[in-house]
């Protein structure tokens, strides 16, 4: 019944539902809506099953439209780095992938991750996002890859650090307002386990409510509520690791 609806009135009801979900969601009891605290995570059959799963491609991710789609088949060129000889393009099983393999030569403003590339020409408020990353420096408890989003400048945005092990400047939602960032998690859990080769990440973001929520593998691993930024640029990085971008997807409100 729901394909056979127009196109249209599917992507409002998609909306509305997605506007209801945050108000019913207040109404479950906190410890309901999040995976309790635990040690780091190691990879269930479930999650070691997302991790090794190409990214679903469809032309609408609950109510949002596809608005970009990365394989690195077609180059780089429609990504900034903010050090273009931190990152190169390399072959990995016969299909290529957006490396960043060495520190980058940059100084930001405030303290926040050195190592950014950020997709070029698009800004998005509401979004659903899903990549395939592989973490690849040693182990350690800050081991780590980011996601950036709703980023206005190098002193303005937000990230998502996923980590090994939780602490005051590790695996958390982090907000950089013109000052060295700070954590915005209402809830976490202790870290995750990047082990070795592509893992699973997605990032979902209501701009009106403020809900970021972050998954690992399928399990979601932190949440924020904010609304500092609205809207901004998306991108990839680590905050001094190094680590590979393999598959981007994403579907979301294009500004």
């Amino acid at each position: 019944l729901w394909k056979s609806l127009p196109q249209g009135v599917r992507l409002m009801k998609s909306r509305t539902l997605r506007l209801l979900l945050p108000l019913v969601a207040a109404l479950v009891p906190t410890g309901c809506r999040m995976v309790a605290p635990n040690p780091t995570l190691a990879p269930s059959s479930a999650s070691a099953s997302a991790a090794s799963t190409p990214i679903a491609v469809a032309e609408f991710r609950d109510g949002l439209p596809l608005i970009f789609r990365e394989d690195f088949s077609g180059g780089d060129g429609r990504w900034q780095p903010t050090d273009p000889a931190a990152w190169r393009l390399v072959e990995r099983d016969g299909r290529r992938v957006y490396e960043q393999y060495q520190q980058s030569r940059y100084e930001h403003p405030v303290r926040s991750p050195f190592n950014i590339s950020l997709i070029r020409n698009l800004r998005v408020a509401d979004f659903i996002l899903e990549a395939r990353l592989e973490q690849t420096g040693h182990e350690y408890n800050h081991r780590d890859m980011v996601v950036v989003f709703g980023y206005q400048g190098p002193a303005h945005f937000y990230y998502a650090h996923l980590a090994t092990a939780a602490d005051e400047t590790a695996h958390s939602i982090f907000l950089v307002n013109g000052a060295p960032r700070v954590s915005i998690a209402t809830e976490r859990t202790q870290g995750i386990d990047w082990a070795s080769g592509p893992q699973a990440v997605r990032v979902e973001r209501r701009a009106d409510f403020g809900e970021i929520v972050v998954y690992f593998n399928g399990t979601p691993v932190m949440r924020a509520t904010d609304r500092t930024f609205i809207d901004g640029a998306i991108g990839f990085g680590t905050f001094d690791d190094t680590g590979i971008i393999e598959e981007v997807v994403v579907w979301g409100d294009a500004r």
